[in-house]
């Protein structure tokens, strides 16, 4: 058969192993994704963690936010910090059960669990979108920081591009080589990243000046309520972790716990950033700059300090970077698995354990973003869409004790039944909110902007983009639906 067609209950999957005495590992045999390599550990699942959150969105988004709302911004930080944890938490229960021994997220969570696939599907091509143009966007990011750091001595168009496609094709060798090393580099990196926070942070706290909170909420509880949508940015991309469970040792027991506890940590650190940002700065400045954190270390570091927080901005985009092309590599191979994609797509390389093809298409993908400038296409939808997908995941877990008891009954994870469910009520609550904020404040767009202004801006909604690729995921679904029926029909 030219697709391979997964049973739902793939929960009772039994993989065989095989000894690879050559490379002193064990390759499972079997279903694709048992072809991955575990070599990712407690050290390197935080790394991805922190990582992917403390990216582009602390560095960028903060001053971004300030126009809607002034300093409170950081107020922005505290009230979403609860939501995203409570959203985390069934990431961590079902990830606890057989479906965290595999790569698949909400993918294989929403399907396992009402036993069906379009729903899923759609949000996770949804997804997979949203992190294409993530990784343009932080590949791009990334070009700005880098001339920044060169003091402007090399740059124009040329310079820019030929700096985010090269640091593209720089991940994707990464991959390529192996999952060993994606994490390897992701603790290096972390490691600077989290000593340039310490630098910019601890001597910041005593350089600031409180006349700079205030006004503290500029434009009243509208401007704050819009400012929750990029304030949000910054936590987003929190479930890509889900995407390493197929390569991460002892994933069920491990991963639950780096859900809770990285995420707890990185909320620490966005209210401490903020609060030395809009401290030692007026947000005027700060909205106006290029490299918000680095402009504000300059106030009260030496050249050669500034210029290491500025080295930090660099590791916070590459650790956000880095982590991002795994995620439509690896749904690639659960689509494969349940008969949704092409096999050719699922192909694992057996001396690497990579699915080179699925990152080869990735990157593709990315690279057209980022050389077209389409970056809008895919990009205006990242939050919204990953919105949805929090709030659908959050209304399923909550009906998987009627839709799925068997696998209700596998969780282990070490909070209170009471406690797990209150947590995915409050998440689906809130993110039920930051949907309609989303939707009105579209909505306005629609109805005060013609189509002809937004294309040619750049800026069309993320309702219209959101309507338009969930249509294309629709149309795919179809397609590979009615070629696996081709398939077993042979």
């Amino acid at each position: 058969m030219r697709y391979y067609t997964s049973l739902m209950n793939s929960d009772n999957r039994r993989y065989r192993v095989i000894e690879n005495k050559s490379q002193n590992t064990s390759i499972p045999a079997g279903p694709i994704v048992s072809r991955l390599r575990r070599d990712l550990g407690t050290i390197e699942s935080y790394a991805a963690l922190i990582g992917i959150l403390i990216g582009a969105g602390i560095f960028k988004v903060t001053s971004d936010a300030w126009s809607l709302t002034g300093p409170s911004v950081i107020l922005g930080y505290l009230v979403l910090m609860p939501a995203i944890l409570a959203t985390s938490v069934p990431y961590a229960a079902f990830i606890s059960t057989s479906l965290g021994r595999e790569p698949g997220g909400e993918y294989l969570h929403i399907s396992r669990t009402f036993g069906g696939y379009a729903t899923a599907y759609i949000g996770s091509w949804l997804k997979i979108i949203a992190y294409i143009g993530a990784g343009a966007y932080l590949a791009s990011a990334l070009a700005d920081y880098v001339i920044e750091l060169t003091g402007r001595r090399f740059s124009g168009e040329f310079v820019h591009q030929s700096l985010a496609v090269g640091a593209l094709l720089f991940f994707y060798l990464v991959h390529v080589v192996g999952v060993r090393w994606f994490g390897r580099i992701q603790v290096a990196m972390c490691v600077l990243l989290g000593l340039s926070i310490f630098v910019l942070v601890i001597p910041g706290l005593f350089a600031i000046h409180p006349s700079n909170y205030s006004p503290f909420i500029t434009h009243g509880a509208g401007g704050f309520a819009l400012s929750l949508a990029p304030i949000f940015f910054s936590y987003a991309g929190f479930e890509s972790l889900a995407q390493t469970a197929g390569e991460t040792k002892d994933s069920t027991r491990r991963l639950p716990m780096v859900f809770l506890k990285g995420i707890s940590v990185t909320a620490f650190i966005f209210v401490l950033m903020s609060v030395v940002a809009f401290g030692v700065l007026p947000g005027a400045r700060l909205g106006s700059s290029s490299a918000p954190m680095t402009e504000v270390a300059a106030v009260y570091l030496p050249w050669g300090a500034a210029s290491f927080v500025t080295l930090g901005a660099i590791m916070a985009i590459t650790t956000s970077l880095n982590p991002s092309l795994i995620v439509p590599s690896r749904l690639a191979l659960i689509f494969v698995e349940d008969g949704l994609a092409p096999r050719w797509l699922g192909i694992i390389n057996p001396r690497t354990a990579t699915p080179i093809r699925a990152l080869t298409l990735t990157l593709a993908a990315c690279l057209l973003l980022v050389i077209s400038k389409q970056l809008s296409l895919a990009l205006n939808i990242a939050v919204f869409a990953l919105v949805l997908l929090y709030f659908l995941h959050s209304v399923t877990f909550l009906m998987l004790p009627r839709r799925n008891p068997r696998l209700y009954g596998e969780i282990t994870i070490s909070l209170p039944v009471w406690l797990q469910r209150s947590a995915a009520l409050l998440s689906a609550l809130s993110m039920g909110v930051l949907i309609v904020v989303q939707v009105v404040q579209d909505t306005r767009t629609l109805m005060t902007q013609s189509l002809s202004d937004r294309i040619a801006k750049h800026s069309l909604t993320s309702l219209e983009l959101v309507l338009v690729w969930s249509l294309i995921g629709a149309a795919l679904y179809g397609f590979a639906r009615l070629m696996r029926k081709k398939s077993v029909k042979l």
